[in-house]
């Protein structure tokens, strides 16, 4: 859940452990609420997801989305070095979005959360959370092309 929020809300400041340790509590709070053991998952994802909105919604849009973390490789280094690059690009990319394109890009992209979630998280009607998503994701589509 901390990657997922530390996504929404970029890394840096320990923002996403706060939002993290508030949707811990309020899924202890709201426990008995739960009806299906098998969403579980879901649940407790869009908790986090909501209070990592609630704090994106509260400051300025200058946050800072790292590169994912470092994974042991067997690739040639080149090959390590140019992927990384991209990422970080992506990253750039991604961070540039306006707050609400970002949060629904990552939710759906990043989470693989469903557009009712991200309609639920959100309070957007789904149909535009669908146009949203496809805004967002034409727009980093545009600026990745140099790494095609």
């Amino acid at each position: 859940m901390r990657a997922y929020a530390a996504r929404i809300l970029g890394h840096g400041d320990g923002e996403a452990d706060d939002a993290v340790q508030e949707a811990a509590l309020q899924a202890w709070q709201r426990i008995d609420r739960v009806d299906d053991p098998d969403r579980v998952r879901n649940w407790l994802f869009r908790i986090a997801a909501n209070k990592a909105l609630d704090r994106l919604r509260r400051r300025h849009p200058h946050l800072d989305l790292e590169a994912v973390a470092e994974s042991s490789d067997d690739r040639p280094v080149d090959e390590v070095v140019e992927t990384r690059l991209q990422v970080q690009e992506l990253a750039r990319i991604v961070q540039a979005l306006p707050d609400a394109p970002r949060a629904v890009w990552v939710m759906r992209e990043i989470g693989g959360a469903s557009y009712a979630e991200i309609a639920e998280a959100t309070g957007m009607p789904q149909a535009t959370v669908r146009g949203v998503l496809a805004r967002a994701r034409r727009r980093v589509l545009e600026q990745m092309e140099g790494w095609r």
